[in-house]
């Protein structure tokens, strides 16, 4: 069978493909007395607080089912435009917002409506893996440009400047990031956006860890820039509603009507429970609930990172969002005998059950040296995982 040249372009996401390796283990391993423990994904161990699922059930006990507009409800436009103002003090009106199937459907629409072939992107590496193969499905090139930690592992202006070529369309960044869980600093996001302006070009800015930041410095949304910019986020990390897939994006108004013409097609809608248990969210007793949660990620962070670090295993910047440690193995391999990320985290998944996921998927700057911890478990698990690190390189 013959498959398209886009498909072939399109690398395995080797994050998951470690997981199904370590499921596979942990089935041989389960009853003993070191189950597995999983940091490989970005999945909070939180489900969805009391009225959001309440909100769920009552939609499909009282038959709302049917297809929404292709925008999404009206009412959570409505309600996602009032977290905009309360909780970052921006305008943005309902009608630029786009209800969507997850941030990944987000991620897509936006491509396929501005991306051309051949077109390129940049982006910083190291990043989420799954962002540049949104340009290349759309017929576009992600550009990779290598990031240091005395940056943040993130873009700047200048880095910009310097790689804006005849093709290039625009940046596509993520503050906070996966993997490294850092943000771009206000004022240097702004450089970036007036260096893209001028060229003419897109920001499209990955701010779905924008609720899970835990300093005043970095925990604002892009969209303070102006009406330009093309914010992604979704209802999956910072409203623990990652199965439920719904996210939304924020666009110009006069890019509304593409956007819309394309999910019509691709998509139709996105799931009207989903949307309907959404609106739970803004009460004041789920935000309360989450931002109760959000202080138990910013625990786990003040502990896990410390942790790894007194082990080897260094983190070059402490994350300011998100739940992730971006970690240089390069000690801790020595110790066991192993070189790179990648057999660091079978040995790690062989001998401690302990899944994590090596830097292989985020890029090709040094990603060989890194690891990504997942700190979106239990302080228990964090505290077992340390543990056993501890047994093994410590």
């Amino acid at each position: 069978m013959k498959f398209s040249t886009r498909a072939e372009r399109i690398e395995p996401f080797y994050v998951m493909e470690v997981a199904k390796a370590a499921q596979a283990l942990a089935r041989e391993v389960a009853g003993t007395r070191e189950p597995m423990i999983f940091l490989n994904i970005g999945e909070p161990d939180f489900t969805a607080p009391p009225l959001v699922v309440e909100a769920a059930d009552r939609a499909v006990r009282s038959g709302v089912t049917q297809y929404t507009n292709a925008l999404g409800l009206e009412a959570l436009r409505e309600r996602i435009s009032g977290w905009y103002a309360e909780r970052f003090g921006v305008d943005v009106p309902a009608r630029r917002i786009v209800v969507t199937a997850g941030a990944s459907a987000a991620l897509q629409l936006a491509c396929l409506a501005l991306i051309d072939a051949g077109d390129e992107v940049l982006m910083p590496d190291p990043s989420y893996p799954c962002n540049r193969h949104f340009v290349s499905a759309a017929e576009g090139k992600a550009v990779l440009i290598p990031t240091t930690a005395e940056e943040r592992f993130q873009l700047s202006a200048a880095k910009v400047e310097a790689a804006w070529g005849a093709k290039t369309r625009g940046v596509l960044l993520a503050s906070p990031s996966n993997p490294t869980g850092t943000s771009i600093a206000p004022d240097e996001l702004r450089r970036i956006h007036d260096v893209v302006r001028g060229k003419g070009g897109l920001t499209i800015i990955d701010e779905i860890y924008l609720g899970l930041s835990y300093d005043d410095a970095f925990g604002q949304t892009a969209l303070a820039l102006g009406e330009d910019v093309i914010s992604i986020n979704s209802f999956s990390k910072y409203f623990n509603m990652t199965g439920w897939r719904l996210g939304w994006m924020v666009v110009p108004e006069a890019m509304v009507p593409v956007v819309e013409r394309l999910a019509q097609n691709l998509f139709i809608c996105a799931s009207t429970v989903s949307q309907h248990a959404a609106l739970a969210c803004f009460e004041p007793d789920s935000i309360a609930e989450y931002e109760r949660r959000r202080a138990e990620f910013k625990a786990r962070r003040d502990y896990f990172i410390p942790a790894l670090d007194a082990l080897g295993l260094t983190v070059p910047v402490q994350p300011d969002g998100a739940f992730y440690a971006w970690a240089d193995c390069t000690q801790a391999a020595e110790r066991l005998g192993v070189a790179g990320s990648w057999d660091f985290a079978y040995e790690l998944m062989r001998r401690a059950h302990l899944a994590i996921t090596p830097g292989r998927d985020f890029g090709t700057a040094d990603t060989q040296r890194f690891v990504r911890f997942s700190t979106a478990n239990s302080m228990a698990q964090l505290q077992e995982a340390v543990a056993r690190l501890q047994r093994l390189i410590g």
